[in-house]
């Protein structure tokens, strides 16, 4: 199947270069507006042929196919945004969370609670 679309593509640009050759060789010296008509259409062409090279066959793997292990990895649940989302509140913010522990939480010395009393 890559051979059949690169076999197109180069037929494609050697007629691009065909007409460019031949609307500046030949064809100006009788019209100069079919040279440039024909310059127009050897200017589509490159793209069309980019195209044309690049669309993915029926049996081809391409590059963007997913691959079914990600599944296995992905979270049962959304309680993870929820916990980003409330850390990023707190960061926002600037108060703590219950949870947290810290110098100020009062398990320290002087703080104010645990086996120091």
């Amino acid at each position: 199947m890559y051979a059949r679309r690169r076999h197109w593509y180069f037929a494609m640009m050697g007629i691009c270069i065909a007409l460019f050759v031949l609307a500046w060789g030949v064809v100006r010296l009788w019209s100069v507006p079919v040279a440039v008509g024909m310059c127009v259409v050897a200017m589509v062409i490159p793209p069309v042929a980019a195209i044309v090279a690049n669309r993915r066959g029926p049996d081809d793997v391409w590059w963007d196919e997913p691959d079914d292990n990600w599944l296995k990895d992905e979270p049962k649940d959304d309680t993870w945004l929820r916990d980003e989302r409330a850390a990023m509140e707190r960061a926002r913010t600037g108060r703590r969370h219950p949870d947290d522990k810290g110098p100020d939480s009062g398990s320290g010395p002087g703080g104010g609670g645990g086996a120091g009393k």
